[in-house]
């Protein structure tokens, strides 16, 4: 059983289902329960033996506040009923091991009532943290987990801390100054490889028609919901394109943007003859690899993509209510993976030049980034499966 983190974007959750996708193309006679508030659950294809339980919708503004979604009742009411809700299907799914998204107890401690369950009732179940690479800055971090017993919980409840990335970039041991028997629980997995989408490049490129000269540009704010200036920015700086650039722009604004600055966008863009604009997809992919080059905002999925094709980027972190992108898109471009602007620097002009310089830039070795995550995961819960149920370790090669 897993439960996702939600509460903004798709991030979350996109990257939850990649990894139970792995784990069932990798385990047989698996069953995975996902329980999330992700109000995009239904929009992905999910496969045999991979079912889902929808808890009601949270929000978490760019205050950081976490407020009710669509619901007219209160936090705490809704919170109970989601905390309700999970403990149910813990106590009837009995699941083998248990996967929590990033908070040790779940959103505004709402995981609390199921882990004493899992203590008393299910023993033999493992809780496994996983935990991407960059929570936020260590001074928003470690006062957070101190104030709600994070690293108690995990010391006294969690058998495992997975985490997908590398210490080389972004050590969470070091950072968050995890205690040493909290240290001692995590592994480093590596970022996620992402499979390449079911539609080839040459595919793409000739259903958007494009011509041999032309140069594809994909921009993607993720989820949407905050990435409208990313989007209009990126607008006004093809007014000032030179006109020898042939660039055709795919932009996908996201299912999470507002309706009204989706039509703001669509009005703005029509203005452009190579500028195709469209709310979401579900094969991203398939762009990311056949464009030429792409302008994004910085969430973890999106940065795997981008490494997973080797694709020439020009990143816009977020900043607020977290800057877990802006630290992620600063080591990465001091590595120079990317380019990355802060977005109070952003400009047309300054956008326009780091998308063209990148265009420029000659394929050079980078320094090899390990995206190892999904095989590593797979190996160890198999490998615990396997020593819970005396059956030979799963060794993915």
């Amino acid at each position: 059983m897993l439960y996702s983190h939600d509460g903004f974007g798709l991030g979350n959750i996109r990257r939850m289902l990649g990894i139970c996708t792995h784990l069932l193309d990798s385990i047989d006679r698996l069953s995975i329960l996902v329980v999330s508030g992700s109000p995009m659950l239904h929009s992905f294809r999910l496969q045999k033996r991979l079912d889902y339980i929808k808890l009601p919708c949270l929000n978490r503004g760019t205050s950081g506040e976490i407020s009710v979604k669509y619901l007219g009742i209160g936090i705490d009411q809704t919170i109970k009923l989601r905390s309700e809700l999970i403990l149910s299907a813990i106590a009837n799914f009995k699941p083998d091991v248990f996967l929590v998204d990033k908070k040790p107890y779940g959103i505004r401690n709402e995981l609390k009532s199921t882990i004493e369950y899992l203590t008393t009732k299910l023993p033999q179940t493992p809780l496994i943290l996983i935990l991407r690479d960059i929570l936020d800055r260590p001074e928003a971090i470690i006062p957070e987990w101190q104030k709600h017993g994070y690293y108690e919980a995990i010391e006294k409840y969690y058998d495992r801390v997975l985490v997908v990335g590398t210490p080389e970039i972004f050590d969470i041991r070091e950072q968050y100054q995890l205690p040493p028997m909290v240290a001692k629980k995590v592994q480093f997995c590596g970022y996620i490889r992402q499979q390449l989408g079911s539609k080839s490049p040459n595919l793409v490129r000739s259903e958007l028609k494009l011509s041999q000269e032309e140069q594809l540009i994909l921009v993607t704010p993720g989820g949407g919901e905050d990435g409208y200036s990313l989007i209009d920015t990126y607008l006004s700086s093809l007014a000032l394109l030179p006109t020898r650039y042939k660039l055709r722009s795919l932009i996908i604004c996201g299912p999470e943007m507002p309706l009204e600055q989706q039509a703001t966008l669509q009005q703005k863009a029509a203005a452009y003859s190579h500028v195709e604009i469209g709310e979401f997809t579900n094969d991203l992919m398939s762009y990311i690899a056949a464009a030429d080059a792409v302008v994004a905002m910085g969430g973890y999925n999106t940065i795997c993509e981008i490494l997973s094709v080797n694709k020439p980027a020009v990143i816009v972190p977020r900043i607020k209510p977290s800057q877990e992108q802006y630290i992620r898109a600063k080591y990465l471009a001091k590595l120079g993976v990317l380019t990355a602007i802060h977005p109070n620097d952003l400009t047309p002009d300054i956008l326009l030049r780091s998308l063209l310089q990148q265009l420029h830039i000659p394929k050079i070795s980078i320094p090899e980034i390990n995206l190892n995550g999904l095989p590593k995961i797979s190996q160890y819960i198999s490998n615990l499966l396997a020593k819970k149920n005396n059956l030979i370790p799963f060794c993915y090669q």
